[in-house]
């Protein structure tokens, strides 16, 4: 069992070598992208730069990433000082309805949406309107983004294609809510560096690290204005990388083989079944539990980010809570300490890998915007991951200092709660008050 985890390690744990070849790989996909050439990186223009800092007034924000939407109201203060004067979350799917899934049509999910918006107003009030929306599009102007692609596994119909915001104000007008006026349309990301700038003037990198994996940044010449301008790049789906078997069989499976090779080295959506696939391969081998065949490592996506971090939380001795996780999830009693330490240290190499493919990528934004590295840099980061996963945020410090050595001063990371949600209302306020940049 030891030589496996042994080899299990070398084929995932980095060299340094290795992360600044994929580093450069990264840089050099940006620049394709840029120049229109084939790129795996998007590099999807948001209309939008940093926020002056001083927006001030109330907006409305919806936050659409996932399985989860959730509304607020947000007030900007300026001088980088705001405050969520109320929100709520509700998920799309639930035992009566499922508006993610390829029976539902973007119709029905954004009626549902604009019924909970509604929800949200007082009376005789206007509310400017940002849209995180935080799946691929292309943007055409601050407030029109067609969708590209869902991912994420969801698979509501009709709006692949489609102007999102256009779907959105039409659910809206359907609802007759006319105090809500639609202003901005943008990625999590984007939101995340809106936020983070706001307070902060060095942020120009924004990083989503939960449960979908993606970066933007300030591009200092942006080739439709030769002006600075947040670009998504889409990252999740950026594609060499060295593979292990592993890797390949969860992309197989997936609903989307071949796209966000990235995003299902790192998301949180895939560190769980990356994890329950060693487990089970083990298991065939008869490295570990021998005398029984657990259900939970033979279920697809059964084995969670949340267990992985429940793993890498454990630090007694006995790893008594490795043990109790495996008699009430796994329906294994008597585990030897030698099959706990050993899911631990799975758990362990699937997570340090994530964290330096995420540290290769901000490796290549930071030698393409400032290869002399002159200036300080903010990395404004949110997600479960990040803020969540045992030893995640310190590693990656970790793993950037190591990488930029002496320089490691002008590089930090932050972790930037809620940057999606807020970062909406900012962008709102941004067009609101200076009418954005043109489309």
């Amino acid at each position: 069992m030891v030589n496996a985890v042994r080899m299990l390690r070398a084929g995932f744990v980095l060299a340094e070598p290795q992360i600044l070849e994929i580093a450069d790989s990264f840089q050099k996909a940006m620049a394709d992208g840029l120049a229109g050439k084939q790129s795996s990186l998007k590099m999807l223009p948001s209309y939008l730069t940093k926020p002056t800092g001083i927006e001030k007034g109330v907006y409305l924000a919806v936050d659409f990433g996932g399985t989860n939407v959730r509304v607020l109201t947000v007030e900007l203060k300026g001088s980088g000082a705001y405050q969520t004067l109320g929100w709520q979350s509700f998920p799309l799917q639930d035992r009566d309805y499922n508006f993610t899934s390829p029976k539902a049509t973007g119709h029905e999910l954004f009626s549902f949406i604009a019924e909970k918006i509604k929800s949200m107003l007082s009376p005789g009030r206007i509310y400017p309107l940002g849209l995180t929306f935080s799946f691929p599009s292309r943007q055409t102007g601050v407030d029109r983004a067609i969708l590209i692609k869902w991912t994420k596994e969801i698979q509501t119909s009709g709006v692949e294609g489609h102007d999102v915001s256009e779907i959105l104000k039409r659910a809206l007008v359907d609802k007759n809510i006319t105090q809500v006026i639609p202003k901005a349309i943008i990625n999590d990301t984007v939101g995340t560096l809106l936020t983070a700038s706001y307070i902060d003037q060095s942020a120009d990198i924004g990083s989503i690290c939960g449960t979908g994996h993606n970066t933007c940044y300030i591009e200092p010449k942006a080739p439709i204005t030769g002006q600075p301008m947040i670009i998504n790049m889409e990252s999740g789906n950026f594609d060499n990388l060295p593979l292990t078997d592993y890797d390949i069989k969860l992309d197989r499976q997936s609903q989307a083989p071949g796209e966000q090779r990235l995003e299902k080295m790192v998301g949180g959506q895939y560190i769980g079944e990356l994890v329950r696939l060693i487990i089970q391969d083990f298991i065939d081998k008869k490295l570990l539990f021998k005398e029984s065949r657990p259900e939970i490592f033979y279920s697809p996506y059964h084995v969670k980010s949340e267990d992985v971090a429940l793993l890498l939380a454990d630090t007694s001795p006995d790893l008594k809570d490795v043990d109790q996780w495996l008699k009430t999830k796994g329906h294994i009693s008597g585990s030897l300490i030698e099959e706990r330490i050993t899911l631990r240290s799975v758990a362990s190499i699937v997570i340090i890998r994530a964290v330096q493919l995420v540290a290769a990528t901000y490796t290549g934004v930071i030698m393409h915007i400032d290869p002399g590295l002159t200036k300080r840099h903010t990395i404004a980061i949110d997600g479960s991951l990040y803020e969540l996963m045992p030893g995640f945020a310190n590693k990656l410090s970790i793993t950037l200092n190591n990488i930029f050595k002496g320089k490691h001063q002008s590089i930090t990371t932050k972790l930037t709660k809620d940057g999606s949600g807020v970062g909406a209302a900012i962008a709102a306020a941004s067009v609101d008050q200076t009418g954005g940049t043109p489309g």
